[in-house]
């Protein structure tokens, strides 16, 4: 067996992975190296064949590349639920985003909008579109080039190059130095992505793989889960 386990993940789960590879280096002795990009770059480059032992990004994602041949059949793990919470850049006025409606209202008002090109920000569009002002917002959504988080825009405000308003995964914002989280989505359009992991059909260590994933998904990397903003799954 490799001492060496290779992987890719989106950025979501990053700081996460960081802390608990560290930890499971120090309990097994295996070498864990985890890149993070964009969750489309990811599941392009494993689709494409470069050589990972695993694989952690969005269920739906993971599924797709077990379907395709991509990763193994059977190795899904469920990791984390991971929700969406609002920013602004710190210093600027703090809208309501209390109930659906308040909410409604704050993306109506912003200057400027950005969410993910992931999966939240593809539901969050489905939101807009449901609410009738996907339209009437369009002009001001400012769309992060891949890898570069919605936390950053929000940082840097809607007058110097960024955002007024942004919506990402909490794990993502927390550790962001110049936002003010205004809370999560309202529980009644919150949007909840499982994040997952799963053997690389590329894998030359597929047991070594599988061991790692029971780690990470184990009772006791919940506390690591939460202080990263997620859920256990």
């Amino acid at each position: 067996m490799s001492t060496e386990i290779l992987g890719i993940s989106s950025m979501a789960t990053r700081l996460l992975l960081a802390e608990l590879t560290t930890a499971y280096e120090s309990a097994s002795g295996t070498r864990v190296r985890i890149e993070s990009v964009g969750g489309v770059d990811a599941a392009k480059r494993v689709a494409a064949g470069e050589a990972f032992d695993v694989v952690v990004l969005a269920s739906d994602a993971i599924d797709k590349l077990i379907a395709a041949g991509h990763a193994l059949a059977g190795s899904r793990v469920d990791l984390v639920h991971s929700g969406v919470a609002i920013a602004v850049p710190v210093g600027a006025a703090q809208p309501d985003v209390s109930s659906e409606a308040a909410v409604r209202a704050a993306v109506l008002a912003a200057k400027s909008i950005s969410y993910s090109t992931g999966p939240s920000g593809v539901a969050l569009a489905k939101l807009f579109e449901r609410w009738g002002i996907a339209d009437e917002i369009q002009s001001r959504i400012v769309t992060p080039a891949p890898g570069i988080p919605v936390g950053s825009l929000v940082a840097k405000g809607a007058d110097n190059g960024g955002v007024a308003l942004g919506f990402q995964q909490l794990s993502e914002l927390i550790h962001v130095e110049g936002i003010r989280i205004l809370g999560p989505l309202p529980e009644a359009i919150q949007i909840t992505t499982t994040f997952s992991g799963a053997v690389c059909a590329t894998s030359r260590q597929p047991e070594a793989v599988r061991e790692l994933l029971r780690y990470l998904a184990a009772p006791q990397a919940a506390d690591a889960k939460r202080r990263q903003g997620m859920d256990p799954a």
